[in-house]
């Protein structure tokens, strides 16, 4: 099979359940920029030195396939659970009670692996804005905006510890 298949050539693109729609239609540029932060946390993932943070944005790498797939797909009810929000909060105050108080703004930038999941923050709030956006005119499944929502504030609790040990 080849990488390339030519139905695209004209500008549109299949959805996960067969409908082709344009490839700039918002629903597209949802996926896509959680695509983009998938690829961030990779890049995070490649430069953080620290063992746990790696591991915790592997765990959540495994999740966005099933995110861009409820995004990719319409009239299906959701493969994003409110189990899938729980495990991230669960993370979440886990993580953040084992960080110091926060007294200031912080600067990305100080180390690589942080930088970059600020980077993943970032585009995640984007698409978070973008699913928002959406679904003023088509259907989003509300665990699927509640998803990105935590998600970017996990981005940013990783990058703290990320750089705790500065």
């Amino acid at each position: 099979m080849k990488i390339y298949t030519k139905t695209g050539d004209t500008g549109t693109t299949s959805l996960y359940t067969g409908e082709r729609v344009e490839k700039n239609s918002l629903r597209v540029q949802v996926y896509g920029a959680i695509d983009e932060a998938d690829s961030a946390l990779g890049m995070a993932r490649a430069f953080v030195t620290t063992d746990d943070v790696r591991d915790k944005i592997f765990a959540v790498q495994k999740i966005l396939p099933r995110l861009m797939a409820d995004f990719a797909s319409l009239n299906r009810p959701p493969t994003i659970t409110a189990d899938d929000v729980a495990a991230l909060e669960s993370a979440m105050d886990a993580l953040e009670s084992s960080l110091p108080p926060l007294c200031e703004f912080l600067i990305p930038g100080a180390s690589r692996g942080g930088a970059c999941l600020d980077l993943a923050r970032t585009i995640t709030r984007r698409a978070e804005r973008l699913a928002c956006e959406l679904s003023k005119s088509e259907p989003v499944h509300d665990v699927d905006k509640i998803f990105l929502n935590r998600l970017s504030d996990y981005c940013f609790l990783l990058m703290r510890r990320e750089d705790l040990k500065l």
